[in-house]
């Protein structure tokens, strides 16, 4: 049997650095001795030593995804399998999955962090769950949370062909959801949806007071014209499936590492090097995890980390995730990247009611699209012309299209027929449908 964790640290328990490291020390120690427990880290020490301390720790090699993906499915498993409560497996694996499991304690671990938010979730609260629930974390991490708060959960899961957008919408307005977790993306499709259906952003969800993102990058004037749209705060989540929530927002808008939780490093590919802060890919090792424990794990996300004091007082590194936005496509002289040019589209006035659009980068031309109504679509056009220009200097080629071009109308209004699967058919009906669900 695993040891029973009787404490995990909470936001107030520490009020410096030096209390924050002393935090984590307190830890390191059972964990290194659970991960020990793990086929996969047992071959590690053979060649490294069993780790004791720190700095045996920053000695280990990094662990990277495709590690977790050639021990598929059970190669870090450190407790007996009847102790696991869920498998997942990570998205965007092309193919090779990325297992991760977890126990009822680690569970307890995960919904605790996701559920420091500024924002709070309340038992008041109707809290609308948009993110998968098949295989990944998100929707099961979110989930959790919320029913360890006391909230009503809706799960609504992003890949169900019985939530189209249209019941999105409905379900926002009907039942008064006040709280929802999906990526950013999300929200733009539910204003569209919104309307579609004669509702008003904002205006017609009197009941809805926050909105937490994540999954994506999220630049800072996208994330400005969501919160305009719906008058609510928008509040960041980091994470991912291998590790659960490692990094939310304070009242301040900065996005802190939950560095009571887990050790946080900075790892620069270029050199080899490690650093405590700085702009390279995270490495995280989580200090609760019981079934699957992670020594040095290189997200490979790009990130930059601060040291710096916030107004919060709560004592952690600050982190801006850079993400996919880091990478860039070029153009002429130029590198494009999708969180600047991204922050250009919505710049532009709110007037105009761009929300969707899309871009091609040409090795001599950047054409982009834009969704705008016809009453705005030539300032748009030459406002968006200029404003690339001005932050680039390529040549570009910005076309307003209609709305419904990019995100047809029938996404934004459709309801399917969801049916369970049947054989026998009338004489009159289509029994090319036999067995299928939809």
């Amino acid at each position: 049997m695993t040891q029973t964790i009787t404490h995990r640290p909470t936001l107030g328990d520490w009020s410096t650095p030096d209390e924050l490291a002393r935090l984590q020390e307190a830890r390191l120690a059972d964990l290194l001795a659970q991960a020990v427990r793990s086929p996969f880290y047992r071959v590690r020490f053979g060649t490294t030593g069993i780790p004791r301390d720190r700095d045996d720790l920053a000695a280990l090699p990094l662990t990277t995804k495709q590690e977790l993906r050639d021990a598929y499915p059970f190669g870090l498993l450190a407790v007996p399998k009847a102790e696991l409560a869920t498998y997942h497996e990570s998205s965007g694996t092309a193919g090779s999955p990325t297992p991760s499991y977890y126990t009822e304690t680690d569970w307890d671990d995960l919904a605790e962090r996701f559920a420091r938010k500024w924002v709070p979730i309340t038992a008041d609260d109707t809290f609308l769950v948009r993110t998968p629930y098949a295989l990944m974390i998100t929707g099961h991490l979110a989930h959790a949370a919320a029913r360890r708060c006391g909230a009503t959960v809706v799960p609504g899961d992003n890949r169900s062909l019985a939530m189209p957008y249209s019941r999105v919408v409905r379900v926002l307005h009907d039942l008064d959801v006040s709280l929802t977790w999906s990526m950013p993306t999300e929200i733009l499709l539910w204003a569209a949806a919104a309307r579609a259906a004669g509702w008003q952003p904002g205006a017609e969800f009197p009941a809805l007071r926050a909105l937490y993102l994540g999954g994506e990058p999220l630049s800072a004037a996208r994330r400005a014209r969501i919160g305009e749209l719906w008058d609510v705060p928008v509040v960041q989540e980091y994470g991912s499936t291998e590790t659960g929530s490692l990094a939310g927002e304070c009242e301040h808008g900065r996005m802190h590492l939950w560095a009571d939780r887990a050790i946080f490093e900075v790892y620069h590919p270029e050199t080899g090097e490690i650093t405590e802060a700085g702009v390279g890919q995270l490495v995280v090792t989580p200090l609760f995890r019981e079934a699957m424990p992670l020594l040095r794990y290189n997200l490979a996300d790009d990130v930059e980390v601060t040291m710096d004091d916030c107004p919060c007082g709560w004592a952690l590194p600050t982190v801006r995730v850079l993400g996919r936005a880091a990478f860039g496509y070029r153009v002429a002289n130029a590198t494009i990247t999708q969180d600047r040019l991204e922050n250009l589209v919505f710049t532009l006035p709110a007037a105009y009611g761009v929300l969707f659009w899309r871009a091609q980068a040409e090795p001599s031309l950047l054409r982009v699209e834009i969704e705008v109504p016809d009453a705005a679509r030539t300032a748009a056009r030459v406002e968006l012309t200029e404003l690339i220009r001005t932050a680039y200097d390529v040549p570009c080629e910005v076309t307003g299209v209609s709305p419904g071009t990019l995100v047809p109308a029938r996404v934004l209004t459709d309801v399917h027929d969801v049916v369970k699967p049947r054989s026998l058919f009338g004489h009159d009906e289509d029994w090319g449908r036999a067995l299928l669900y939809y």
